[in-house]
This record gives structure tokens, sequence and C-alpha cells, in this order.
């Protein structure tokens, strides 16, 4: 939420990767520590599974209810059902729910590698099962002197998955771990404190990415070049503080790619404490998870690069951080965005839509064809939504509905709020062209995004406020700190687009 208050160790390097694989074989036959086995409501289980794990459901002490636990001893190994609730309910997401409860009594069970008995013969499912265990597996201990792994009374990540079906899923499996790792380096991101995650350090990691993925080119620009592509909103937040601003913008052609050219954008202050209209103390250390909307479009771009999707994309993210101090902006400051519309800065808390409005410019003046952007922009969000959904907000119904449609898919999910006429006449300016935050307190998320729509001009363009969604998700795969939200979203956006 950088709710623009409308309310240590080398970051590219993952410990530990988890080896994720897929088999046509039965579970019993792989040389898993712990199988885990679904239970539907009114179904035996699996033919292979062995006769204990039957007796633990007639005894009762194993429950075919969703997310309930029983565990048996047979053949040498561990095995876990997990029940599963009525076929007819299961979805893409409960596999998800079940795959991370099952991680977590893995966990407790130290269990070393694991292998899930597929409960479907279905590829989103297969899917959803990597992603819930690899997102529950997650843990940020960077900073801490002794890691949880390092204690000899506490388990360490889960070293391999296994995925059991009688299809063969060796590529959809191979694609999910893909993403799902893509989701918890942009946690890894998130969760990094703001004097160690600045503007140049996330820059740093983009040109690392760029690096590593050839087919993905990344460009920097410092204070400058910020100034001198005439992005005088941009600029204006970050003049407040001693850290270098970064404008971000990574580009990638997939094999093949013949759709519109996607345009990523990504609000990402790395601490927002709300400039001279400063925010309350309570939870403002929260407001290094201002960069959620930026770590998603970095991660997302480099898991669409990876995955060789054939589209076209363009990704700017805009970073800096929004501070007080001599030379910050005042409220009722007027600056001028780099399309020329003037702002008048009248609570410099609403600094996110600043940041998104020259960087919105910039991903359109760079070709973008479609353009959608992430950001923790409004604590209204939260009140309208809470955790379950993000906003979507935008200028038209095809693309709205493609986002919709992949939120859907991957879980993350989106609820579309309306954009009206009316709406436009409230972020009019005084004494400049448009007001950064209108006095009356209405329709505190749609005014957001109906700033934004005066910098993408008649480029079709959908504005996510994820403010509520970032992080502390409550969610069985991210329960506490930074969800990733976003990534698994982007990448099937850009799949929509490449088939």
């Amino acid at each position: 939420m950088g709710p623009e208050n409308e309310n240590a160790s080398d970051p590219d390097m993952v410990p530990n990767p988890m080896q994720v694989s897929a088999t046509t074989q039965p579970a019993g036959a792989t040389d898993a520590d712990t199988v885990v086995l679904g239970a539907f409501e009114g179904e035996q289980p699996d033919g292979q599974a062995p006769k204990e794990v039957g007796e633990l459901l007639a005894s009762g002490e194993a429950r075919h209810s969703f997310k309930a636990l029983g565990l048996a001893h047979s053949e040498g190994r561990r095995w876990l059902v997990v029940g599963l609730g009525k076929r007819d309910d299961f979805t893409p997401e409960r596999a998800r729910i079940a795959a991370a409860v099952a991680r977590e009594r893995a966990r407790e069970l130290s269990a070393v590698s694991l292998c899930w008995q597929a409960p479907a013969e279905s590829s989103t499912v297969a899917a959803a099962l990597v992603e819930g265990t690899m997102l529950a597996d997650y843990r940020f201990e960077q900073h801490k002197s002794t890691p949880a792994a390092d204690e000899e009374s506490r388990p360490g990540p889960l070293e391999r998955l296994i995925i059991c079906s009688p299809a063969d899923l060796g590529d959809t499996v191979a694609q999910a771990a893909v993403v799902a790792e893509a989701v918890n380096a942009a946690r890894d991101l998130q969760n990094r404190p703001g004097n160690d995650l600045t503007p140049t350090a996330l820059a740093e990691h983009a040109i690392s990415l760029g690096g590593q993925i050839d087919s993905l080119s990344v460009e920097v620009e410092g204070r400058d070049g910020i100034a001198g592509r005439g992005m005088g909103a941009f600029s204006a937040v970050a003049q407040g503080s001693e850290q270098e601003p970064a404008l971000i913008t990574m580009r990638y052609e997939g094999p093949g790619a013949q759709g519109p050219t996607l345009g990523l954008v990504g609000k990402a202050v790395t601490f927002d404490s709300g400039g001279i209209s400063l925010k309350p103390g309570a939870k403002m250390a929260e407001m290094k998870f201002d960069m959620s909307g930026g770590a998603a479009v970095i991660q997302a771009v480099a898991a669409i690069a990876r995955l060789n999707l054939a589209v076209r994309i363009v990704a700017v993210v805009g970073a800096t951080e929004n501070l007080p101090s001599g030379r910050a902006v005042k409220p009722g400051d007027i600056v001028t965005a780099a399309n020329g519309k003037t702002i008048e800065v009248n609570n410099t808390d609403a600094e996110g839509r600043l940041v998104l409005a020259d960087c919105l410019c910039h991903a359109v003046a760079q070709g973008a064809e479609r353009v959608v952007d992430l950001a923790t922009l409004t604590g209204a969000v939260i009140i309208a939504l809470g955790s379950t959904y993000a906003g979507l907000m935008g200028n038209e119904d095809e693309l709205a509905a493609r986002i919709t449609a992949a939120g859907k898919r991957t879980g993350e999910i989106v609820w579309r709020l309306p954009m009206h006429e009316e709406y436009d006449e409230l972020v009019k300016g005084t004494y400049g062209d448009l007001d950064n935050a209108p006095e009356a307190r209405k329709a505190g998320t749609i005014i957001g995004a109906t700033f934004l729509s005066n910098f993408v001009g008649e480029v079709p363009w959908a504005h996510l406020d994820i403010a509520g969604s970032a992080w502390d998700l409550g969610r069985s795969y991210a329960e506490k700190g930074a969800s990733g939200y976003g990534v698994r979203l982007l990448v099937e956006l850009a799949r929509s687009y490449s088939a």
C-alpha cells in the first residue's frame, strides 16, 4: 500500500533451489520420502495407495473435508492424506491451497522429497500443485544471523518435488516451476528493507536479470536522465531523497511474436514516508512494500523471457524513495509531466500516481500498444475489496476481460471498478491541469485510476491497484509478508497474447 495514505545476501541467488519434476509412474514407485494423496468426498483413495491409507480414512483419522490432514506410514515412507472436498468444487486455486497445507505438514515431518499423486489429469491442476508447494516453501531469512535451515531443530527447504500423473506433464510442471520461482524472487525484493533495497539496488537486480537472460535487455537512467526526458512528476517525487532514482526499461521479443506490444508498468517506491505530507508512524515500516508493483513487473518479465513466450514486451519501472527534506516537493507545488500536463501536488503522499504518470507516458513512447500498470496505490482499495481481489480499472473492455480471465486462471483475481466521465471533473486542478489529491474523499481508488488515464492517450490501458494483495495476503501459500502478487497474473496475460 504505499497506499498513498489515502492513508545481505545476493538477491539473485536462490539458496537450495527445489528440484521439480513429473513422472507417469504411480507415486509409490518414486523414491520420495513423503507421498501426498488427495481424498475427494465419496471416493476411495488411489488404487496404488497402501491399505493403511484406506484404514486411516475409514477410522476418521483422515477425512475428505477440504484441507483435512491425516498421516500413515507404509512401505518405508510417509503417506500424507489431504482432504479435497467435493470433486465438483475442486479448482486450481483449491489445488494450490491443498498443496500449501501439505507442504506445511511435510515441513513439520522434516520431509526432504515430496511426491504428489495428481488428483486430476489436468495440466492446470498440476501447475497449481507446483505453485502451491513452492510458494508455501518460501522463507525470507537473508537478514537473520542464524537462518532456520542452519538450526538443527528446524527443517530446511524442500529439496525435491515430484508430480505423478498418467499424463505426461513434464513441460507443464517445468513451466510452473519457472513462474513460482519468479513469484518467490519478487517476494525477496519486496521483503528486503528500504536500507537494503534502494532504487539503485532494484535497478542492479533488473540489470543482472538482463545479463542472465539473452532475450532480455535492460536500460537504466538516473536522476539526470529522468529530468532530461521531461519527467517532471517523477523527478518531483525523487527530489526529496539523496538516493538516486531509477527509470528501468526492460524489453523482450519472443520467437514468432506477432501480437501487439504489451506494456507493463510498475510503481517501485522503495520506501514511502509520505514526504512532506508525512504518514502516521504506525505501520510506516510496511511502506518498504510500496515497490511491490515494480517487483512484480520485473520478475514477470524475467519469467516471460525464460518461458520464451511469443510476445513483445516493453516494461517500465519507476524506482524512487519518497522522503521529506529541505528539497522535497511541497504541497501546492505544480509540476509538469512528460506529456506536458501540469499537476498540482496537493498531497505529497499521493506520489505513486506522479511516478506512474511519467512511466505510462514512457511506455507509450516506447511503442506499447496495450498497457497494464500495477501499483500499491490507495488504501481505499483495501476498504473496498480487502485482500481477496485487486482493483481493476481501465479504458477498454477487451483488455479488462482478458486480465480478468487471466486472474481467474491463476488465482490472482481482480474486480473491475467503474470509470465515468464525472470522475474526470474531480481530478481537474485549480491552478494546473490536474490535482493529484482532490479534497473530496470520494471514490479514492477510482480517482487514482482516473488521474492515470490522462497519461496513456488512446492506447488500451488497465490499472491494477494491488495495495490489498501485495502483502499479508492471508492465503495458505502466502499468509504473511510479501505475496509476489501480480507475477502469475502478468505471465498468464502474456500467454494469452502468445497463443
